[in-house]
């Protein structure tokens, strides 16, 4: 468990002020933190490829474009409870 002086040193560099009872809650807190850090130390590393900068990799695909009918963009401004010229009116943002 991490100590209560470390908890304190933390909190300070945090610029945090803790009473005794945040201090108790936050040593268990922080030492659940860093006991899940040491489970996942132990996980199995996956392999992976590295590739060189620069290279592309086979599992990327081509940027393809898909061309919609016209028709559906006019059922979206149709459906729209306001509109003008064509376009979906909205408030005012700024």
């Amino acid at each position: 468990m991490i100590s209560k002086e470390e908890v304190i040193h933390i909190a300070k560099l945090a610029r945090l002020q803790l009473t005794e009872k945040e201090i108790t809650k936050m040593q268990k807190d922080l030492s659940a933190i860093l006991d899940y850090f040491d489970l996942l130390k132990k996980a199995p590393k996956l392999k992976t490829q590295r590739t060189l900068r620069g290279q592309t990799s086979q599992s990327l695909r081509a940027d393809e474009i898909i061309e919609k009918p016209a028709s559906m963009a006019n059922n979206l401004v149709q459906a729209a409870p306001d509109k003008k010229d064509g376009y979906v009116r909205v408030k005012a943002v700024l």
